[in-house]
């Protein structure tokens, strides 16, 4: 069996995050990292990985897309504990929307001929959470998302899915695509050992010409051709120090209920 988990290398959300030039993310201003809703889907696949009685058979494929730095996101995936990675990385990609994203994605998979594809819920730069549905129009493949579990049986793929008022059993038929949700289970930290091994697991290097891609595809990649752009940005104001009420006089109450009303916290 092989599995195939997406992975996203994002800035990191503790970082001095902003827009570049050209209106897309500045991936080179703050620190990156592997998109911490994308650890739950690797640490998923994992777990199914471990619960096949297969003598080591199922394989673990790290897939992503973006520039250089986005192999990181794979070397924390392997050193959790995938097998292997496979690293879309072309520069005419740059500033693709979420349809573009998709497209590609989708080739790769096909490429690729998994049992399964396991997923974030959204990425933790864009959180937009469409591509799985997308991934799984584009392939002709059932989908199954935001599970809080996941398990598998047989040519079945199980997943609960958790409401506000009520939870959903969801089953699909493999193959099939599947995204998994921060309640699925607290990913594992990468052991010495892992770290290690991960080291010597392989890493492919695709550009868009490895891929089936037909014209028309081709013609939705990069910025110019993305569906939504942004135009202008400003950066958020730095923090002021709070107002101060002292409440020397008894006015203390009557300035607090005010600031209250005019919030509209109350």
């Amino acid at each position: 069996m092989k599995i195939v988990t997406l992975v996203k290398y994002v800035p990191d959300a503790t970082g001095d995050r902003g827009f570049a030039d050209d209106g897309t993310v500045d991936r080179e201003a703050t620190d990156g990292l592997l998109s911490e809703l994308d650890e739950y889907a690797v640490e998923q696949a994992l777990q199914l990985a471990d619960s096949q009685d297969s003598g080591g058979d199922v394989e673990v494929v790290a897939l992503t897309l973006g520039p250089d730095d986005a192999a990181d996101a794979i070397k924390r995936a392997l050193q959790m504990g995938a097998t292997s990675g496979v690293h879309i990385n072309d520069e005419s990609v740059h500033g693709s929307d979420a349809l573009a994203t998709s497209a590609i994605l989708a080739a790769a998979i096909r490429k690729l001929e998994p049992d399964l594809v396991v997923a974030g819920m959204a990425s933790t730069d864009g959180t937009m959470g469409v591509v799985p549905a997308m991934l799984s129009e584009r392939l002709g493949w059932p989908a199954a998302t935001l599970g809080a579990t996941l398990s598998l049986a047989g040519t079945t793929a199980t997943i609960r899915r958790d409401g506000d008022t009520a939870s959903q059993t969801i089953e699909v038929a493999l193959p099939a695509i599947v995204s998994v949700t921060d309640q699925s289970g607290e990913p594992r930290y990468p052991s010495m050992k892992g770290i290690l091994a991960a080291k010597k697991k392989p890493v492919d290097d695709w550009e868009i010409d490895d891929l089936d891609l037909d014209a028309e595809v081709n013609g939705q990649v990069g910025l110019a051709n993305a569906w939504s752009t942004v135009k202008d940005t400003t950066p958020r104001p730095p923090k002021e120090a709070g107002r101060q009420v002292t409440d020397e006089d008894g006015s203390g109450a009557a300035a607090l209920t005010e600031f209250l009303v005019s919030g509209k916290y109350i």
